[in-house]
């Protein structure tokens, strides 16, 4: 069952597995390309300092390096950010930068920028950034451990050290944002443009 209408499957330029679950779930024909691109030099080089702005940024880049190999394609990127005030997060190195991400972000609120574009022939046709409002509960030493315990290596494939879709869920009092801007893309615009594109059978 697909309600892709593309002659040619959609393309995205991600590794991410919930990113991949997000689409096959919406019956989308589509492959995994991911993008070969150092996101930090990219960041850097930009010298943006907004969150949004570099989730958006490296969104860009992913769907237009991608783009470039796969003629005639429609080439999805995707990028996330979590801040927390003026300060940026980036993936844990392993589990005491996870316990320290985890340590910072426990019982304050934290912003995850999800950014989204598409890509054909390395140019760009569509873009957004969706934002959700994460509130951790307050957490002692005892329980951060026990979470990583629990949730092992898989704390160093997210920002912030957790999946919500997983364990992560237990670590959190309020959120704010929809499912998808959560997990990393923003299906409801980024579907609405492939409507109009005339790419989507519903």
């Amino acid at each position: 069952m697909t309600v892709w209408r593309g002659q040619l499957p959609l393309i995205l330029a991600s590794q991410s597995r919930s990113r991949q679950m997000l689409l096959a779930n919406a019956a989308i024909d589509f492959e995994a390309v991911p993008a070969e691109i150092d996101e930090r030099a990219v960041q850097q080089e930009s010298g943006l300092t907004s969150p949004s702005d570099i989730a958006a940024l490296l969104a860009r880049e992913k769907a237009r390096i991608v783009s470039i190999d796969k003629p005639g394609q429609f080439v999805v990127g995707a990028d996330q950010t979590l801040s927390l005030g003026t300060k940026l997060f980036s993936k844990p190195a392993g589990r005491v930068q996870a316990a320290e991400q985890l340590s910072a972000l426990a019982g304050r609120t934290h912003q995850l920028h999800s950014a989204v574009a598409v890509a054909r022939e390395g140019k760009i046709l569509f873009e957004a950034v969706s934002v959700a409002e994460m509130t951790m509960r307050q957490l002692i030493q005892s329980q951060i451990e026990v979470y990583l315990d629990e949730a092992g290596e898989t704390v160093t494939s997210s920002v912030g050290a957790y999946q919500l879709e997983r364990l992560g869920v237990h670590l959190f009092e309020r959120i704010e944002g929809d499912h998808f801007t959560i997990l990393g893309l923003p299906l409801l615009p980024l579907f609405e443009f492939l409507r109009s594109e005339r790419l989507l059978a519903i």
